[in-house]
């Protein structure tokens, strides 16, 4: 199994001394992150795409290609892309360019975005928040696999034998669905033999199951092997010495950010009782000593039917760099040598 970090860049905040990181450090910090992660030997690092003030993921492939120069092996990913709100051709073109600097070790993550703030700034209409996706999907697949494309539709001009470049190191630039909690989207990406990632960021994991039940049911249909119809898991989560010293660290500055958020947003306040439910046998996040957090995804993975890839979403909590580089650390040395024992096992 594949194990790595998802990033929002929202890190401002060092919870020790209580000031607020310049953009400027925390920008740097982020890239030491991606670079000690790389360093540690875990798999992937993904970037975010927002448009506000705590977040400094607006231009993700910008923040990858940085990472690219800086690292060796890790993956490079954006985690998601709003597709729906950008265009197809500029998207292939950032991350073709990315592949190439990083020696073939680029892919994205695309999908509808759980947060709507890129469709007012670029200047579209949330009425048609599925259609813009779907057309461009198909659009962006198109590109990946042709090197000139002819194609029309309703929310771009056309393109009439439009060669694209560049073109990526890989053979087929990885493509994965981004999926929240619509049986319509698993579907979609099994129909099209895209890898798929589930954000199951609370409730209980196992509960996803139907959903990736009709996404495999769905691959096979249209003829995809199992091999191809690969299922990732994305959680909050953070590993420490102790169960005990995780959830001090984690709990203060993940309590504030999501219920900042959950205002927006119409979520319930954070309690420390929504909390440690979350963090029960079944409960979504992946919070521990680096055994209890391997023995999780090892679980999730069972309730799933199998996932080849699961990232960590923790740099929102108000973590220090020193906490976070301290998990990576953890995560590579410990965590994925014991989750790869026992799915061998």
């Amino acid at each position: 199994m594949e194990i790595g970090i998802d990033s929002f860049a929202s890190a401002m905040v060092d919870n020790e001394s209580g000031n607020t990181l310049s953009s400027v450090d925390a920008m740097s910090e982020l890239l030491e992150r991606i670079a000690f992660a790389d360093a540690s030997g875990l798999h992937v690092f993904g970037i975010g795409e927002h448009h506000k003030k705590q977040f400094l993921d607006s231009a993700p492939a910008i923040i990858l290609a940085a990472a690219a120069a800086m690292t060796k092996k890790i993956k490079l990913t954006s985690a998601v892309t709003v597709l729906s709100a950008a265009d197809p051709v500029r998207v292939f073109q950032e991350y073709a360019t990315l592949d190439l600097i990083s020696k073939g070790r680029a892919e994205m993550v695309v999908g509808r975005g759980s947060s709507v703030d890129a469709f007012p700034l670029f200047g579209f209409n949330l009425k048609d928040y599925d259609q813009l996706f779907v057309e461009k999907l198909h659009l962006l697949l198109n590109i990946r696999d042709n090197e000139s494309v002819t194609w029309s539709g309703k929310f771009r001009p056309a393109l009439n034998n439009q060669p694209i470049y560049p073109r990526p190191l890989q053979k087929q630039l990885p493509v994965w669905l981004g999926v929240g909690g619509t049986p319509e989207s698993f579907i979609r990406a099994g129909s099209l033999g895209l890898p798929l990632m589930v954000a199951v960021i609370g409730g209980e994991t196992h509960r996803f199951r139907p959903l990736v039940d009709l996404y495999r049911e769905a691959g096979r249909e249209a003829g995809f092997s199992p091999e191809q119809l690969q299922v990732g898991l994305h959680s909050f989560g953070y590993v420490a010495d102790t169960t005990e010293q995780a959830i001090a660290d984690y709990y203060p500055g993940h309590a504030e950010i999501i219920t900042r958020l959950g205002r927006e947003r119409g979520w319930q306040p954070v309690t420390r009782r929504s909390f440690d439910a979350q963090m029960s046998h079944y409960g979504a996040y992946v919070i521990g000593n680096p055994q209890e957090v391997a023995d999780k995804i090892v679980r999730h993975s069972e309730a799933l039917g199998g996932i080849s890839r699961f990232t960590f979403q923790m740099d929102n909590a108000g973590l220090t760099q020193a906490q976070l580089l301290k998990t990576i650390k953890l995560i590579g040395e410990e965590v994925i040598p014991r989750v790869n024992t026992q799915i061998l096992v």
